[in-house]
């Protein structure tokens, strides 16, 4: 099979789909793959070491985009639609279901996709979303303690406190992989951290594990509302697998936070769980609304790249390979990845996505001819 790796082009997105060492797990097994020129540069991964591994660098995006698989980090943007065609299989991140306009492309277009967030395991697990959750938890408590600094729009708070003045309060909405990385990060740094999830079990876990270090609530509107008006940085790490995350916090809500506080919804991918959350960039991180300091990055670990970019591919190499080997095929005999499977060839396969948009959608059909 002929498979490419086109350089991101989304704002500030240094990661890449294949390392060098997948590359040469493919082309070992006689694949072909071709890498535009410079698409590892970000990640610190030269042109050499993808040749190398047997690639072949090709000059520009439409070449890498020509091959019958396409394997890159972030969605689509706009500029890149002209490559989408009935042909071709795309496996990257998705998020279609806070982005209408790739999803219209996609169907428009015949592509068929596979989405590294809704890949799923018989029990329940996302394994290509870990990775970047993970990244994305513990950058959040970093960029947080940032910018809770009065220089960058907060409230001057030190995260740790000192001897004799109070920590940074933080509130970390899910406890899921986002968010039991995000408090590990901020229960090391000292801060008084409250994490809130629906799952009495999560919250058993994470008691078990801290100690007393942290405090966990079951998360219902009250105890939101109870826990936001006293942060100094709220964490948002809702998720719903493949879904749109609902608002657990209103823009009504925001007038009753403190002046200065600081809110990072890693829930932008999926839509937030802010009504007030939009995406920004890492160009421009920040906006503020009532007085409240939002940083709402879609591409977080874009930011890490080198370490983001071989931590995803430790996850999705194997998937790869399988792709590579069978085609659509190996959906029949991986039920993870039929579970990823969002479009195929002008008919939506996703519930989630259907359900975001009011649009019809179907079963995953078989493959096996």
């Amino acid at each position: 099979m002929l498979i490419g790796l086109p350089k991101e082009i989304k704002d500030n997105e240094n990661r890449v789909g294949m390392t060098p060492g997948t590359v040469k797990a493919l082309t070992q097994r006689g694949h072909q793959v071709v890498v535009q020129q410079s698409a590892g540069e970000g990640s610190a991964i030269l042109d050499a070491e993808y040749q190398s591994a047997g690639a072949q660098i090709v000059t520009t995006a439409e070449e890498a985009w020509s091959a019958q698989l396409v394997i890159k980090v972030k969605e689509p943007v706009a500029a890149e639609y002209r490559y989408l065609r009935p042909d071709l299989l795309l496996f990257t991140y998705l998020h279609l279901a806070s982005n209408k306009p790739l999803t219209e492309a996609l169907l428009n277009t015949g592509t068929s996709s596979i989405a590294y967030e809704t890949v799923q395991t018989e029990d329940g697990k996302l394994p290509l979303l870990i990775p970047m959750s993970e990244v994305a938890g513990r950058m959040a408590t970093q960029i947080g303690a940032v910018y809770l600094q009065k220089s960058h729009g907060g409230r001057g708070v030190l995260m740790g406190g000192v001897p004799g003045v109070a920590p940074a309060n933080v509130v970390v909405l899910g406890g899921g992989i986002v968010g039991s990385n995000a408090a590990r990060v901020a229960v090391g740094m000292g801060a008084q951290v409250t994490v809130l999830d629906v799952n009495h079990e999560r919250l058993k876990y994470l008691d078990d594990i801290y100690r007393g270090q942290l405090q966990t609530r079951i998360s219902n509107s009250h105890a939101i509302e109870e826990s936001i008006y006293q942060a100094d940085l709220v964490i948002g790490a809702v998720l719903i697998p493949g879904g749109r995350a609902p608002w657990l916090i209103t823009r009504n809500m925001l007038q009753y936070m403190r002046r200065n506080a600081v809110i990072v919804d890693v829930a932008v991918d999926q839509g937030g769980c802010v009504e007030t959350t939009r995406p920004t960039t890492h160009s421009q991180p920040t906006y503020e609304v009532d007085g409240v300091v939002h940083y709402c990055v879609a591409n977080m670990p874009g930011a890490v790249p080198r370490t983001s970019t071989f931590a995803l591919n430790n996850q999705t190499e194997g998937y790869v390979l399988r792709l590579a080997e069978q085609g659509l095929q190996a959906l029949d005999c991986d039920t993870a990845l039929k579970r990823g499977l969002n479009t195929y060839r002008g008919l939506l396969t996703n519930a989630e996505v259907a359900k975001a948009f009011g649009l019809q959608y179907g079963p995953v059909p078989s493959f096996v001819k």
